[in-house]
Formats: C-alpha cells, sequence, structure tokens
C-alpha cells in the first residue's frame, strides 16, 4: 500500500476543540467513503507548554496519515480547509507499540510530531545516511520511546503550498517523559552530554532553521 501524509494548518482563531473536531470530523469522512483504506491522525489538541527545553510550536497543525492502494490523492483532503501538502512517503518504524486499544480511541501516552528539511551544505544521500544510521540509533539509545515513526517523503503532491523532507512521529508512555529534561535525556547523569550529542547529530543533516516540533496526540481512524 502507498502512504500518503497530509498536513492540515489550523487558524490562529479557531479553538483546539473545534479544529481537532473538524480534522477528525474529515478523517471519519474520508474513511466512510472509501472502506478500504487505512488512517491515522495526529494532530495538536492542546496548547504546548510556555517553557520546554523542546521548541515547540504553537500553531494547530494535523498530520492525516492516509495508507491506500490506489496511487492517488484524495480530492476530501486536498480541498479541506488549511490544507498545506500532500506527502507520498517511505514509512519505517524502527521501534513500534503494540496498538491494544480501540480504533477512535486516542492512543496512550504523548506524541511529539516534528516536520523537517535537508541540510542544504550536504547532499541527499548523505542526509540519509545521517538520519537512518547516525540519528534514528541514538534517539533511540538516548529517549524513552515506544513509538518512531519515521517517513522519508519521496514525492510531494501539485498542489502544496509548503514542503518537507521528513516527517516524524516519536512517542513516549507519558507526558513527563517527553517534557521532562532528565527524563527524556537518559538521567540526572547523562542529561547535559546527552543534549549535546543530540542537538550536534540533528544540525549535520537538518535544516535545523527550519524545523518545526509539535506536542500532538494520535488517534488510528481505522487500522
Amino acid at each position: 500500500m502507498t502512504k500518503t501524509i497530509y498536513l492540515i494548518r489550523g487558524k490562529k482563531t479557531e479553538s483546539y476543540k473545534d479544529f481537532k473536531d473538524y480534522i477528525l470530523l474529515i478523517a471519519n469522512n474520508l474513511v466512510d467513503k472509501n472502506p478500504t483504506i487505512l488512517a491515522k491522525v495526529v494532530l495538536t489538541e492542546t496548547p504546548p507548554p510556555t517553557i520546554s527545553i523542546i521548541p515547540f510550536k504553537k500553531d494547530k497543525v494535523a498530520s492525516i496519515s492516509i495508507k491506500s492502494s490506489e496511487k492517488d490523492y484524495f480530492d476530501d483532503l486536498i480541498n479541506a480547509k488549511g490544507f498545506a501538502g500532500a506527502f507520498d512517503v517511505t514509512e519505517a518504524l524502527p521501534v513500534a507499540y503494540n496498538k491494544n486499544w480501540a480504533d477512535g480511541k486516542v492512543t496512550p501516552g504523548i506524541c511529539l510530531l516534528t516536520l523537517f528539511n535537508q541540510k542544504k551544505s550536504i547532499d541527499y544521500n548523505t542526509f540519509i545516511d545521517r538520519w537512518h544510521h547516525s540519528h534514528t540509533p541514538l534517539s533511540l539509545k538516548i529517549h524513552p520511546l515506544t513509538h518512531y515513526d519515521r517517513n522519508v517523503v519521496d514525492e510531494r503532491g501539485p498542489n502544496n503550498t509548503e514542503n518537507w523532507d521528513g516527517i516524524v512521529e516519536e512517542h513516549c508512555s507519558t507526558k513527563a517523559e517527553l517534557l521532562n529534561p532528565v527524563k527524556f535525556f537518559g538521567g540526572p547523569l547523562k542529561m547535559i552530554p546527552n543534549m549535546i550529542s543530540v542537538y550536534t547529530d540533528t544540525k549535520s543533516f537538518l535544516d535545523y532553521g527550519t524545523i518545526e516540533t509539535y506536542l500532538a496526540a494520535e488517534y488510528h481512524i481505522k487500522s
């Protein structure tokens, strides 16, 4: 099956609840109209903390992942208000949770959604190599991740208003494991050197000035 991620942006004037209700509505309607597809939503449903070691964006955004046997874009999402882009991706799950909750229920824990682009001073093969063979194992070693959904963008939709090279979803079992830097970076004795290692590694392959990170929740619409 082909996996396509659709990014939809919310307005500053709408509430997080209204944005969430709208995203879940269009995702559920799409599944009802297309019963063979699989669908998952990752979205901002609450504001991020005011103070955090992670530079969270305060905007509202949703990542709607669709797996389908059809190599085509869905007009219901392309024409949705706030549509920002469609991205055909290659997915990898270096670590994965065991889904034992019902579709439609929020995934236990918390999710960090990250959008990023390749560092301009390196070539594509170096970008992929550093991302996959340096940063991924480093993240799994340092952070208490229960699920790591890594998506390499292979093709961008024709109606995109923005473009990304990578879309990553990282899950922790509790908010404290993500938001407490001591827990997220491996404990009090390892926190500072681990933070330096992650920062240095990240800057080696990403365009660091354009990276976007969001505190998010995940909903499997149909798995």
